[in-house]
C-alpha cells in the first residue's frame, strides 16, 4: 500500500512516500480504506522526537482519518464492511499513523461519520474540534451562564471552542486580530477583543467586568500573570499549548481566590473521553454547527512539504492529504 512514513525521527524532509506492507488487523480492530488525513502540529511534534512516543520504523504519520470500513474484527462490534467512519487518534502510542491506503484502527477509537458531512471539513475538524471539546468540558467543566475568554479564537482549535462555548450557553470574549472579528462574533462570541491591543487586559476586563470563569490560550503564549488578573474567584486556566514557553504564575492570587491552572494534551486523553469528544463534535457537524474557516488539501506525496509548511507558519487554516479517491 502507498504510504507517507518515517525510518528516523527528525526534519520534513525525512518523511518518505512509497509502498510498504499492508496493516495486519488483530480482533478488536477494524480495517480502514483511507479517503483523506489532516496535518496537525502535533504531527510535527511526533516526527522530529520533540514529543516522545513509542512507535516502529517504518512508522506511517498522521492522527486523523476519515474512510470507508473493509472490514472488522470478531471484537470490534457496531462497524462492518461499507461504513463511513472517522478517527482522530492514530499515530501515536504504538500505534502506526493515518497517512496510508490502509489503517487499522482499535474499534474504541473508531467513530461512525454523520451523513451529509463532508469529508474533508470532517477530518479538518477532528483534530481541532476534539481538543476544544476536551479543554471546555473535560478539563474546563464549563457551565451555562459562565464567561469564556479564547484567545486566538479565530484558529482551528479556537474557532471551535467559541461555537462549543456559545452553543453550551457561555458567555463567549473571543481574543483574535481585528480582521477576524467578523468571524469570531458569527460564530458566537459576544465580545471580540484585537490582541495586538496594548491595552488587551483592559479590554478583557471591561467585556468581563466580573471576572473570567474559564481561560483558553489556544495560541500558546501562557501568560499566566494577565491570566491571574483577569480571573474571577475559582476560575480555571487550560493550558494545551505552547510547548516551550515557560510562563510566571503568581501563587498569591492563585490560592487566595481558589483559581486552577490545568494542563492537558489531546494525545492522554481516555477513549471514553475521546468517544464523547467525538460525539458531540459529530452532532454539531451534522447540524452545520461545526466547520472548518478553511482547507487546502494536497495529494499525498506532497505529505514532507505540508509538514514543513505547517513548521513554518506558512499556514492558514487546516492542510488535508487526499489518499485516495472516494469513488475507488
Amino acid at each position: 500500500m502507498l504510504a507517507a512514513y518515517i525510518e528516523e525521527l527528525g526534519s520534513p524532509d525525512l518523511i518518505q512516500v512509497g509502498e510498504l506492507p499492508p496493516p495486519q488487523p488483530g480482533p478488536g480492530d477494524v480495517l480502514v480504506d483511507v479517503e483523506v488525513t489532516a496535518v496537525n502540529h502535533v504531527d510535527t511534534f511526533v516526527r522530529s522526537g520533540a514529543w516522545r512516543t513509542e512507535m516502529s520504523f517504518p512508522f506511517v504519520i498522521g492522527r486523523d482519518l476519515v474512510g470507508t470500513v473493509v472490514s472488522a474484527g470478531p471484537g470490534a462490534p457496531g462497524f462492518r464492511a461499507g461504513d463511513r467512519v472517522w478517527c482522530s487518534s492514530l499515530g501515536y502510542a504504538g500505534r502506526q499513523g493515518a497517512a496510508a491506503e490502509q489503517a487499522v484502527v482499535p474499534v474504541d477509537r473508531l467513530y461512525h461519520l454523520p451523513d451529509g458531512v463532508d469529508p474533508v471539513d470532517a477530518v479538518a475538524l477532528s483534530h481541532p474540534a476534539s481538543t476544544a471539546y476536551l479543554a471546555l468540558f473535560t478539563h474546563g467543566r464549563v457551565r451555562a451562564g459562565e464567561t469564556v475568554l479564547v484567545l486566538g479564537a479565530a484558529g482551528n482549535v479556537g474557532s471551535a471552542a467559541v461555537v462549543m462555548a456559545h452553543q453550551a450557553g457561555a458567555r463567549v470574549v473571543a481574543v483574535a486580530s481585528a480582521q477576524d472579528a467578523d468571524h469570531c462574533r458569527a460564530l458566537g462570541a459576544r465580545h471580540t477583543i484585537d490582541y495586538r491591543d496594548p491595552e488587551l487586559a483592559r479590554r478583557i476586563r471591561e467585556a468581563a467586568p466580573d471576572g473570567v470563569d474559564l481561560y483558553i490560550d489556544t495560541s500558546g503564549r501562557n501568560d499566566l500573570e494577565m491570566a491571574m488578573d483577569l480571573l474571577a474567584s475559582r476560575g480555571r486556566v487550560v493550558i494545551l499549548a505552547g510547548l516551550r514557553t515557560r510562563p510566571v504564575l503568581p501563587a498569591g492570587p492563585l490560592y487566595l481566590q481558589d483559581r486552577s491552572v490545568h494542563g492537558f494534551a489531546i494525545s492522554h486523553a481516555r477513549v471514553d473521553e475521546l468517544a464523547e469528544a467525538a460525539a458531540h463534535v459529530g452532532r454539531l457537524m451534522a447540524d452545520g454547527l461545526l466547520r472548518p474557516r478553511a482547507t487546502e488539501v494536497l495529494p499525498l506525496s506532497e505529505a514532507a512539504k505540508a509538514h514543513q509548511r505547517l513548521e513554518e507558519g506558512r499556514v492558514r487554516g487546516k492542510l488535508v492529504l487526499r489518499v485516495a479517491d472516494p469513488a475507488r
